[in-house]
């Protein structure tokens, strides 16, 4: 049935696995996807949308690397929004509200669409493994598929087990099985496991609620997009959301049942999501609080199903139902499906490489939720990555390893492969050094000519970026070169209440001033003839104004991250034996010894090791 050896193999089609399976097969790869459910992939197992703070700089960042999350998010889209707008740009971040069925429906087609990739549904049990190297996968039915490399995304599927109240049965999200088997060969070869645990609020019929009662939040009036390519358009139309909040008497109604529920009386050992918390694990921790927001998002254009944004919960059914016909708005509420609660089997991810390899098993990728991670983003960052390493592995290519100064996606995994993690892991803006570098809109410039080097953005994607870039350029330009006189400005900074000029002055200079903003330079008559002739388009008005008011921030950022590249430059040889080196502390030596950092970048920002046993180390090795 499967004579052929593939060259990847990706398990589990969820976010992280079509991103896998599109990136290799996109790099001229013999790929196959298999999953358990053709019909489920990538299935927004949660909440109906995509992006958000941090979140959407990672689906940019995707869409730059050539990957198909921000192209399937703008085509299913119902309503855009662009968060932190009154913050600086490092902080802006695109979130979608999307169509859920649509969402899965324009993957599976893209998927279909794309050469070199074949689909088959089945479990898979077991790995095959020989001398610590992969060599494919083993079937429920007992079908044996070879391959050059495999890529696990199994999600919420290995060993899940569903909680809901008192009662608790096996399954990787509602109405799917749980997976058997590979959990146990990965440990048989010495791998070390955990168990991690997230959860849903429960579906209702929007034709219940009352939305009157509620606030309406509305989509941005401009929208944008998410992909930097021309396969979409903005949204025209938009779907709203609502608001309401929970009260005391909610509080009370879900404290009834916390003697019931897995969370509180022991059946869930397991860590939830920190910043993601269940419904009752917020009014347990935040007692003071006397009310919490939940956002009522529809799951379609033209389903009634609503998602109860912040109410996760696993408390038993008849309470879940109760609460919230407490809620405004939810007194006569119907239930499609109750919340619930999962536990899975998840491998601290210090057990893995930059590029996403074991270091047990040559030729094995973990991508996703097997990693210890939470989020649709996060897990199609790592499937794309792991998808473009395995590709460049089997062509014995150079692998592409993105930095912290590069992306998101580069602060993901470092945190990931050199902290571990030991509640689910979420991304946000907080966690990178260099925000300001590594913002929404620039993503294109920072990743799309490396993934066009690597055979995956296309040559017209390069192109595209190249013109935005040299657009944008040549504009920063222009106002670093342009002059405006006493007579036009004056009038325009007077209306700003910031102090006027008494001679002509560069307009890079008056762009500069916090008080000034793009459409006050756009009154001005040299620029809009210089945008007429040009041909200028809002994205490259929106780069250069970025480029001209953050030039200091961007400029002091870039130096930074220079001066820790030079730490990234200086390698430990991968046998290095730390344990021979008395003036380091022991903790240092066993971190050290375990996570096998590749650079001294790497080694710096592992927990437990401090400064003096870097300069130990550097002293060490000669430097």
């Amino acid at each position: 049935m499967f004579q052929e050896v593939y060259d990847v193999i990706v398990v589990g089609a969820g976010h992280a696995g079509s991103e896998a399976a599109a990136a290799a097969a996109n790099m001229g790869c013999k790929t196959l996807l298999v999953t358990m459910s053709l019909q489920n992939i990538a299935q927004m197992s949660c909440n109906p949308a995509m992006g958000g703070i941090a979140k959407g700089q990672i689906v940019r960042e995707i869409d730059a690397l050539g990957g198909y999350s921000g192209i399937v998010s703008d085509k299913t889209a119902i309503q855009f929004k662009m968060l932190n707008k009154s913050k600086g740009p490092a902080m802006w971040s695109p979130r979608v509200q999307s169509d859920r069925m649509r969402f899965a429906e324009e993957w599976r087609l893209m998927l279909e669409q794309t050469p070199n990739l074949d689909f088959y549904q089945e479990m898979v049990k077991g790995l095959l493994i020989e001398n610590h190297k992969i060599v494919g996968i083993k079937t429920s039915l007992g079908i044996e598929i070879k391959s050059k490399t495999v890529v696990l995304t199994n999600g919420t599927f290995l060993n899940g087990l569903i909680h809901i109240g008192d009662k608790q049965f096996g399954g990787g999200r509602a109405g799917e099985s749980a997976a058997y088997g590979i959990t146990e060969d990965l440990v048989n070869v010495g791998f070390e496991s955990g168990r991690m645990k997230t959860g849903t609020p429960p579906r209702v019929d929007g034709r219940s609620l009352d939305y009157s009662k509620m606030n309406e939040e509305k989509g941005d009036d401009k929208p944008d997009k998410f992909s930097y390519s021309d396969h979409t358009k903005p949204l025209i139309h938009q779907k709203s959301c609502h608001m309401t909040y929970t009260s005391l008497e909610v509080h009370e109604i879900l404290r009834e049942g916390f003697e019931r529920s897995p969370m509180f009386n022991g059946r869930i050992k397991s860590i939830g999501p920190r910043y993601c918390p269940s419904i009752e694990d917020k009014i347990n921790r935040f007692a003071d609080k006397e009310r919490h927001q939940l956002f009522v998002e529809p799951e379609g254009w033209n389903t009634v199903e609503v998602y109860v944004n912040g109410f996760s919960t696993s408390l038993p059914e008849e309470i879940q139902f109760k609460a919230l016909r407490s809620v405004v708005g939810f007194e006569k509420v119907k239930f499609f499906r109750p919340g619930y609660a999962i536990e899975y089997d998840y491998f601290p991810p210090t057990q893995l490489k930059h590029t996403l390899e074991t270091k047990l098993v040559d030729g094995l990728y973990f991508a996703g939720q097997i990693n210890g991670t939470t989020g649709y983003e996060e897990a199609a960052s790592q499937g794309l990555m792991a998808g473009i390493n395995a590709a460049l592995k089997v062509k014995e290519q150079v692998p592409l390893i993105l930095k912290r100064d590069e992306a998101y996606i580069g602060v993901l995994i470092d945190d990931l492969i050199t902290k571990g993690t030991e509640e689910p892991y979420r991304m946000f803006t907080s966690r990178a050094e260099f925000r300001t570098l590594l913002r929404q809109d620039n993503a294109d410039f920072r990743l799309t000519p490396m993934s066009h080097e690597i055979g995956l953005a296309s040559e017209k994607r390069l192109r595209r970026m190249e013109h935005k870039f040299n657009e944008s350029e040549k504009m920063v330009n222009f106002f670093k070169e342009t002059s405006v006189n006493v007579a036009e400005i004056n009038p325009i900074l007077q209306e700003k209440e910031t102090a006027l000029v008494n001679q002509s002055d560069k307009m890079f200079k008056i762009f500069s001033r916090p008080q000034i903003d793009l459409q006050d330079m756009l009154k001005l008559e040299k620029v809009q003839t210089y945008i007429n002739e040009q041909e200028v388009d809002q994205e490259i008005l929106e780069q250069a104004e970025i480029q001209v008011k953050y030039s200091g921030y961007i400029e002091k950022e870039r130096n930074n991250a220079d001066k820790l590249t030079r730490l990234e430059d200086v390698k430990i040889p991968e046998f290095f034996d730390y344990h021979k080196i008395k003036s380091m502390s022991i903790e240092a030596k066993q971190k050290l010894s375990n996570i096998r950092p590749v650079t001294i970048s790497q080694a710096s920002r592992i927990s437990g090791v401090s400064p003096s046993d870097i300069s130990v180390l550097l002293i060490y090795m000669g430097r």
